[in-house]
């Protein structure tokens, strides 16, 4: 895969408790420069990433519930109507793991559902990616929470935060792959930092990739 196809692919992140406005610059003019997809910031940065990437074809995304998704469901709808209000194209979500963990899919489904009708509040198509956190689950609960997070609406999973106890997996993206089908879209996050790595990951079906290692991912493809 040539660099300019898989820049496209790659949500390049600012992500973590030491994020700063200094930061979210530099990973936007690198954005921007590069032809990333989107940048993938906390939502006190939505506006400040927003005012930068203006017009220049890169997505702002927005983390909500993160990392851990131990936020009310209504907490992480409202934070993802501020979000969207401020200028977020799209919207990452982290579901509550101990509720799939348990089966309680009402609850799944109820919050992807209220953070999917928040983003829905704009008047321009909103994305929204759910987090599964593919490493504290069994392949079973990975199929479940690819169902419901497709049930309520939502137009990816993803494999992780990248804060987790594990990233993204090629057997991972398979899986989920195969639940979801063709159509529906799949996001690998967590550990990808170099070429051979990401191409497994789009080889085994993610049609987006997280990484904060965005420039040593792209440095190892050919031109």
């Amino acid at each position: 895969m040539r660099k300019a196809e898989l820049a496209r692919l790659i949500d390049h992140t600012a992500l973590g408790p030491d994020v700063d406005r200094t930061r979210v610059e530099k990973a936007c003019q690198e954005a921007i420069q590069h032809r990333f997809c989107a940048v993938c910031v906390p939502p006190p940065f939505v506006g400040l990433a927003r005012q930068l990437l203006r017009d220049s074809g890169v997505k702002v995304c927005a983390a909500v519930g993160f990392p851990h998704g131990q936020h009310r469901p209504e907490v992480k709808a409202l934070e993802a109507r501020l979000a969207v209000e401020e200028g977020a194209d799209e919207v990452d979500m982290v579901i509550h793991v101990p509720a799939l963990k348990a089966g309680d899919y009402a609850y799944m489904l109820s919050e992807i559902r209220a953070v999917r009708e928040a983003t829905q509040k704009a008047a321009r198509p909103v994305v929204l990616k759910v987090i599964l956190e593919c490493a504290l689950l069994t392949d079973e609960e990975k199929v479940a929470g690819a169902i419901l997070a497709k049930a309520a609406g939502a137009d990816f999973v993803k494999t992780s935060t990248g804060f987790g106890p594990g990233g993204a997996t090629p057997e991972d993206v398979a899986l989920l792959r195969r639940t979801v089908g063709p159509h529906f879209g799949v996001k690998a996050s967590g550990g990808i930092r170099d070429y051979a790595t990401a191409l497994r990951m789009v080889q085994a079906g993610a049609n987006r990739l997280g990484a904060s290692r965005s420039l040593d991912i792209l440095a190892g493809a050919p031109d």
